[in-house]
């Protein structure tokens, strides 16, 4: 979308996402920062499985760091999930393979792995089409 929200503090801007979406209402968000992460910050990758994991409370969010950020990651899904419930949205373009955001793959140990971040799982637990991007 544009926004200056990736952990260093960049972004990966989608022209042709933009176009694509040119008269339709969006919404951009990123739920690490509503989870109350600064930008920028240390990377992050889940340990012990992926996002539906993290939400179960089987796997945790670890920075480079070594700092757990667990928390803020479940607590960045839950404020995007409520902003999804108050605008009846059933469509999210997410970010691939990020810890929050990822469908289908992630990061882990620097490799790319199967697995959904934090925030797409919950999202694709209550019924939102997610695409990544």
């Amino acid at each position: 979308m544009g926004l200056e929200c990736r952990y260093d503090g960049g972004t990966e801007k989608d022209e042709d996402l933009l176009a694509s979406l040119r008269g339709i209402n969006l919404l951009p968000f990123c739920p690490e920062q509503m989870g109350g992460l600064p930008t920028p910050r240390p990377s992050a990758e889940i340990t012990g499985g992926d996002g539906h994991d993290v939400l179960a409370r089987r796997a945790r969010v670890v920075n480079e760091h070594g700092e757990d950020v667990t928390e803020p990651f479940i607590r960045g899904a839950m404020e995007s999930m409520k902003l999804v419930r108050l605008f009846n949205t059933t469509k999210a373009y997410l970010k691939g393979k990020s810890p929050s955001c990822g469908l289908g793959t992630i990061f882990r140990n620097g490799r790319q792995v199967k697995g959904d971040g934090v925030c797409a799982a919950l999202l694709s637990q209550n019924g939102v089409n997610i695409t990544c991007v």
